[in-house]
């Protein structure tokens, strides 16, 4: 049979002279293993300093320019209260998002004793990866922003400062969906708030002059609409992700398909967790059914 350049590739790797287990440093014990996760990115840290100071703009505007003004006391409760609880569950999300491990390969594992544990068969096949080290499960990436081996990783996300992965890609998908819900709410209140305001005095309406009334909710208006896009197509994206069990690191490469393929239902309680029930919405439920084994490694 034709050896092709693949096979000559995995032919390369199954010796040991390529995996170099001298040159890697043992992985951290244990005990620093608890420590919490956080990645030291000036751009990301930025960026989710910016996603918190919108969501707080908006819950300003709402608040202080269209329901406290109000006349109608009823509209200003339901509004308000249903309003500030999605962006609270939004920024929730954005906060396990965001210091959740997305799925990390310990770093520095490729040691000749780890090697050993695996017990590998004949013929089996492991890749190393030579920027952290480490042994590198089947569909795991190498993040060049958080350098480290991120199991299923989908895609870095400056916007929650971290990978979104095989732990955290649940709170990523809920952090789009309630940012959405919050731009569509935010959008329908200010459509009624300038046809109230054209039919009433613009005195009466705000508790701010008019021309700042109006640069408020326009600022509001833009901000919403972009934000309602941009999370919904990413929403879209996750969850389509997630259906066909292909993250988007997979279909951008268009890799081989190497593991089994499972229901769509199936995929969904993967990362929401089993049984369907509220806590699949919750930022606070963590899902602790359907991972798959984080040493799984290729055969």
């Amino acid at each position: 049979m034709m050896i092709t350049s693949v096979h000559r590739s995995r032919d390369i790797e199954r010796k040991p002279e390529y995996l170099q287990p001298e040159k890697c440093v043992p992985p951290a014990s244990r005990a620093s293993l608890g420590t919490m996760w956080f990645i030291r990115d000036g751009c990301g840290i930025a960026c989710a300093v910016v996603t918190w100071m919108l969501v707080f703009y908006a819950d300003f505007v709402v608040l202080l320019v269209m329901l406290v003004p109000s006349r109608d006391y009823v509209y200003s409760v339901i509004n308000g209260t249903l309003f500030n609880t999605l962006a609270f569950l939004a920024l929730a999300s954005h906060f396990r998002a965001m210091l959740t491990d997305p799925g990390a390969v310990p770093k520095g594992n490729a040691t000749k004793e780890f090697i050993e544990s695996l017990q590998l068969k004949p013929g089996q096949v492991v890749y190393k990866c030579p920027k952290c080290c480490s042994i590198k499960p089947d569909r795991a990436h190498h993040c060049s922003v958080c350098k480290r081996c991120i199991r299923k990783m989908d895609h870095h996300c400056p916007w929650v400062n971290n990978c979104v992965g095989e732990n955290n890609q649940k709170y990523f998908v809920l952090f789009t969906m309630y940012i959405a819900l919050i731009s569509l709410h935010a959008l329908i209140m200010v459509g009624f708030h300038f046809l109230y305001c054209f039919e009433e005095d613009w005195t009466k309406c705000s508790s701010f002059s008019p021309p700042t009334t109006v640069i408020l909710l326009i600022l509001l208006c833009f901000e919403a609409l972009l934000f309602l896009i941009f999370t919904s197509v990413m929403f879209g994206t996750q969850v389509h992700s997630i259906c066909t069990d292909e993250t988007g690191i997979e279909q951008l490469k268009k890799e081989e398909r190497r593991w089994a393929k499972k229901t769509k239902w199936m995929n969904m309680k993967a990362v929401f967790g089993h049984p369907f029930s509220i806590a699949w919405l919750s930022p606070f439920a963590t899902p602790d059914q359907g991972k798959a084994d984080p040493y799984q490694y290729v055969v």
